[in-house]
């Protein structure tokens, strides 16, 4: 919740692209985590499920991997990502609101999607969590690997950033990377905590570190769209103590 109202904030204040994209997935993973307390609190339905399986399993982590593309790629294919994810978020809450189920729900216990879906939607869910988190680690462990060699932590000019500390945005970048890892491991802490608990587990565990990583990495560095009046002809900003990247 703290993580969704402060890109909330920020992005009500400046209008940048990529906290608008990560406010949508916090939201997102809101609704996830609510729809588990709810099964929790009041038994697992097929309603919940489907809720729980679609938010939390297919539609959350693409959002959260669009501000990755913004950073890196810029404003151009931030666009042509979000189109794409619009389609294919509402092709997975449809395919997963209308899909049948092939055994009936047990209320004491997070159904698996296996156990419950034909191959579509456990295809979907592999695709929308597993490509995202990806383009989440890969683009935040190059972004910092950039900044420590001196290098430019963007794909494109027109994902300029002026770094104030190179050191704390590799940081923040690397603790992006560990939060979508920590993401993404609920598969492999199932069979040791249990369905429900891995998911909680995971869930609080990775958005902290995602959050931690945002903090950091926000202070570090200004994304910049193009020139300001702060800012040279050429865009590059005039303040000392700072280099554009």
């Amino acid at each position: 919740m703290a993580f969704g109202l402060s890109t909330l904030d920020r992005w009500l204040r400046r209008r940048r692209a990529h906290e608008l994209a990560w406010t949508i997935a916090m939201g997102l993973f809101a609704v996830a985590a609510l729809s588990l307390w709810w099964a929790e609190a009041r038994g697992w339905s097929a309603a919940s499920f489907r809720v729980f399986f679609a938010v939390g399993a297919i539609i959350n982590v693409p959002w959260l991997a669009l501000g990755t593309v913004y950073l890196l790629a810029g404003p151009r294919a931030g666009r042509i990502t979000t189109r794409i994810l619009l389609v294919f978020s509402g092709f997975a809450a449809g395919v997963v609101a209308t899909a049948p189920m092939t055994s009936p729900i047990a209320p004491d216990r997070l159904p698996k999607g296996r156990d419950v879906f034909d191959a579509l939607p456990r295809i979907l869910a592999t695709v929308g969590s597993a490509v995202p988190a990806v383009v989440i680690f890969a683009g935040a462990a190059w972004s910092a690997w950039r900044v420590v060699r001196g290098g430019t932590p963007a794909l494109t000019t027109s994902a300029k950033r002026s770094i104030g500390s190179a050191r704390m945005l590799a940081v923040g970048n690397l603790l992006i990377a560990l939060g979508a890892a920590t993401l993404s491991a609920s598969g492999s802490l199932a069979g040791r905590l249990g369905e429900d608990t891995a998911f909680a587990v995971t869930l609080l565990t990775g958005i902290s570190v995602l959050f931690a990583g945002f903090v950091v990495a926000s202070n570090a560095s200004v994304v910049r769209s193009g020139p300001t009046a702060a800012s040279g002809p050429s865009g590059v900003p005039r303040e000392s103590g700072q280099r554009s990247a």
